[in-house]
Parts: structure tokens; sequence; C-alpha cells
């Protein structure tokens, strides 16, 4: 739905207050915009950050995750994750390696250049959310531990029509 649609649509429910679907809508792209903003000093895009934070947290777990199982973990397409890893590869951020059981299968990992650029991103990134969830009392607040439990619900909710 378009920005004009979804304002039109939710000017049509305005007695009712705007619909959770649009607060879920608008919340994520002020948090879209405001990573972006936050990251432009470190020359990254909210994806690419997704992509070296996930990665970052990966391999600190001693995992060495496939594109399909990084997509998988961050939400993002696969063909986009392939996308994004390319870029971050030539940009020497990452490697991809192939899977020594299947040369179909590319194993992510972080480069040194990579952990360094991701590590002052994601304290920066760390401290919006801190600003973000100060409404709710912080980011160890039972209010955040239970809007956490009800995102989580919904993010696993399938919105599969078929």
């Amino acid at each position: 739905m378009t920005t004009v649609a979804m304002y039109c649509f939710c000017m049509t429910i305005a007695a009712a207050g705007p619909t959770p679907g649009y607060l879920v809508w608008r919340l994520s792209n002020k948090w879209r915009v405001s990573v972006d903003r936050a990251l432009v000093s470190f020359g990254l895009t909210h994806a690419q950050y997704v992509v070296l934070a996930s990665l970052f947290g990966m391999g600190r777990a001693g995992q060495q995750p496939s594109q399909r199982e990084l997509a998988d973990q961050t939400g993002l397409e696969p063909l986009y994750v392939s996308k994004l890893a390319r870029t971050l590869e030539a940009d020497g951020l990452i490697e991809r390696t192939r899977d020594p059981e299947d040369s179909r299968t590319m194993r992510l990992t972080l480069t040194a250049a990579g952990r360094e650029a991701v590590q002052p991103a994601i304290a920066v990134v760390q401290a919006l959310l801190d600003r973000l969830l100060a409404p709710l009392g912080g980011r160890n607040s039972p209010r955040t531990r239970s809007f956490v439990q009800d995102l989580t619900a919904l993010l696993d909710t399938s919105l599969d029509l078929h």
C-alpha cells in the first residue's frame, strides 16, 4: 500500500484511531530511517548493517552461516542477502566461501575490516535502541520484555493467504 493509500485508509477509520497494522508500519519506517541516518557516517545502510551485525553475533556464537541461513535469521529475502553479500565482499567487509560439502552453498564470515566497521556501528544502534525503548522503561524493563514477546508472536504468525 502506498503512503497516500495508507494515509487515506487510516483517515477513513479516524474515529476508531489508527490500526495496529498502520502503527507497525509507521514504527518500522521510523526505525529504518533513524538507523539509516545514524549509520551514514559509517558508510553503511540499514540493510548492510543488519547483515554485518548478524554475522558479528553469529560469528561470536561460532556459526558461519550460509546466505540462506542469514536470510532466515534477518528476515531479508535470500536474493537481497546475496546482493548485499557481494557488495560487502567487494568492500572487503565479508568473505564468501563455498561450503565444502555443498558447492551451491555460500558461507559468510566477517573479515577483520568488517568487525572493525561494525563494532562502532553496533554501539550507535544500541544507543538508538535505548532511546526508542526509554518510554517503556528501558531495554530490560518488564514492559519491554512483554513488548518483545508480543512482537515475536506477531512475527511468528504466518501471513500467507494460500
